[in-house]
């Protein structure tokens, strides 16, 4: 086809474009507008016929079809996606426990009930029943943070960046700040400690190597100038072979010696003992705070198995200060997330940490997964076998499960779970694709050319979820 051809098929498929009077008077989109509004029907056909203009121009339509046709087609889709809730439950079949993408932490049914409450009516937010006057929001959980960490005081924030840009805000600015520079950590989302540091007015003082800083390297950097020892967890990475780093119990020595603040980010906060093998041991709050820490943050949404929130435990005149900073009010937590992660806190307090849905799932033993994985086996071939589908492999399978959410990033946790081989032509990220397209979409692992559906980080509800997913594929 010549260029003058193809430039006046190019002019007739532009001229062939819909008005916007015709596209509005389509007798779908009447139901649309009732739903969604007119002015928003009206900028999602607006934002359809500039996409399709686009790709007349480079090349990436066929200018012999119906332009009605396509102009309906792409907004059909388009509007169906936007009228849809885009935050909706998912079956988590991956093995990870803490899924960042995920929405990382599920609340056990007691946590759902108060945050129900809270939300449905008025609360005693800021309000003392008491006094009856203004109350303080973090009166709700700090005694129990107390309780269950031997701080002296504690302060509840919106996530554990937020809880240290305070706490470094309200100790350090325009002030040194030394830390090693094996800590100088990376977390999901580009959460980078130097520029933490930075954005909240201290100065870093980075000392040591990366594999190596020893205590002589904290003594020499220290000046007139610095006022906190900032050590990092680093969670989400391991350095091993040859290695020195320094304990906090002579960090807390070396600072209270000089009359500086020693604060641990303790990253993913730990109230208790996890007590699974295969994970080891990490540091509890208590045990930073009974090392001499007088700052440690950490976060509630992570391997407490709370909400997303940061807090900070420790000295009573430290986080006065930081109430005072106007921060605070910019890193609040709203009423349902208190209202989470006080139920969280009581069932610590009460014994009861079996039933954080993190902690069961990270605690489960091989027996319990075994079992699940047997019952989702027969389920799902159950539904194969009711449509009469021979071609698909279904057998329980040993899998490597994951803490995630950036702890114990070396540690593989046992599990078992159910793989599914296709038949010909149909690979595992197409069949992927098609679960997560589902009514209750499912998000499941891919192993050696299989789907893999972990069972640890399966709920209540997901084994006929994941079913029903598979009536609705077959």
């Amino acid at each position: 086809m010549g260029f003058w051809a193809m430039k006046d098929d190019l002019q007739h498929f532009l001229r062939a474009i819909p008005s916007m009077d015709e596209l509005l008077s389509l007798p779908w989109v009447e139901q649309l507008e009732i739903e969604m509004g007119r002015e928003a029907v009206k900028s999602m056909f607006n934002e359809v016929l500039t996409d399709v203009r686009r790709m007349a121009r480079d090349g990436g339509a066929d200018l012999s079809s119906p332009v009605l046709d396509l102009v309906c087609e792409q907004a059909k889709r388009l509007m169906s996606r936007r009228a849809s809730a885009s935050l909706t439950r998912v079956v988590n079949a991956t093995g990870v426990v803490v899924h960042t993408n995920l929405g990382r932490s599920p609340l056990p049914d007691v946590a759902l009930e108060a945050v129900v409450s809270a939300a449905a009516g008025y609360s005693t937010l800021e309000y003392s029943l008491e006094d009856g006057m203004r109350g303080h929001r973090n009166a709700h959980v700090e005694w129990l943070v107390k309780q269950l960490t031997g701080a002296q005081a504690a302060l509840v924030v919106n996530n554990n960046a937020g809880a240290v840009l305070l706490s470094l805000a309200a100790t350090a600015r325009a002030r040194e700040v030394v830390v090693s520079t094996g800590e100088l950590v990376e977390i999901g989302g580009s959460f980078r400690i130097p520029d933490i540091l930075a954005f909240s007015g201290a100065k870093m003082v980075a000392v040591g190597c990366t594999n190596c800083t020893h205590l002589r390297d904290y003594r020499d950097a220290i000046t007139e100038e610095t006022a906190v020892i900032l050590k990092v967890h680093p969670s989400n990475y391991k350095i091993e072979g040859f290695t020195e780093s320094v304990s906090r119990e002579d960090l807390a020595a070396l600072a209270h010696e000089r009359g500086l603040i020693f604060m641990e980010d303790l990253g993913s906060g730990l109230l208790e003992p996890l007590n699974v093998r295969d994970l080891g041991s990490e540091p509890t709050v208590r045990d930073c705070i009974e090392a001499g820490v007088d700052i440690v943050t950490f976060s509630g949404d992570k391997l407490l198995g709370g909400p997303q929130m940061g807090c900070v435990a420790g000295s009573a005149e430290l986080i006065g200060r930081m109430r005072g900073n106007q921060l605070l009010r910019a890193l609040r937590v709203d009423k349902m997330t208190l209202a989470a992660f006080e139920v969280i806190l009581r069932l610590y307090l009460k014994g009861k940490s079996d039933d954080i849905p993190t902690v069961a799932m990270l605690r489960a033993d091989d027996r319990t997964l075994r079992e699940r994985a047997e019952a989702l086996c027969g389920a799902i071939r159950s539904v194969l076998d009711k449509k009469s589908i021979a071609s698909v492999d279904v057998e329980s399978t040993a899998t490597d499960d994951a803490v995630g959410g950036g702890s114990y990033p070396t540690s593989r946790l046992p599990g078992w779970g159910v793989s599914l081989s296709m038949p010909g032509g149909v690979s595992a990220e197409k069949f992927a694709a098609r679960l997560r397209a589902c009514r209750v979409p499912v998000v499941p692992g891919i192993r050696e050319g299989k789907i893999v559906f972990h069972v640890r980080t399966l709920q209540k509800g997901d084994i006929e979820r994941i079913s029903g997913a598979m009536e609705q594929i077959f």
